[in-house]
């Protein structure tokens, strides 16, 4: 009979041992998904601003304005075209 309990008693402490683990694991496990959940939707708000960056930069308005400070462009006249020569 005492080796019953002995045994019966180290099953229930190992069972407690198992069940405090599968708590512990179970919470980080979920602290990790809310973390990863967290950082998607941060993902997710960092690309909708850059699209909305990359398609302010592509109106007609910007690239007009980037060719003509940093490249030097200018709009081109028809006598320029017709003279094929550079003013």
């Amino acid at each position: 009979m005492a080796k019953l309990n002995l045994v019966l008693i180290l099953a229930v402490l190992a069972s407690g041992v198992v069940l405090v683990h599968s708590a512990y694991e179970s919470r980080r496990l979920f602290a990790e998904l809310d973390r990863a959940k967290a950082d998607g939707q941060r993902l997710a708000a960092d690309a909708e601003r850059l699209a909305a960056e990359r398609h302010a930069q592509a109106t007609n308005l910007r690239v007009e304005q980037v060719a003509r400070e940093r490249l030097g462009m200018r709009v081109i006249t028809p006598s320029v075209v017709a003279s094929g020569v550079n003013p």
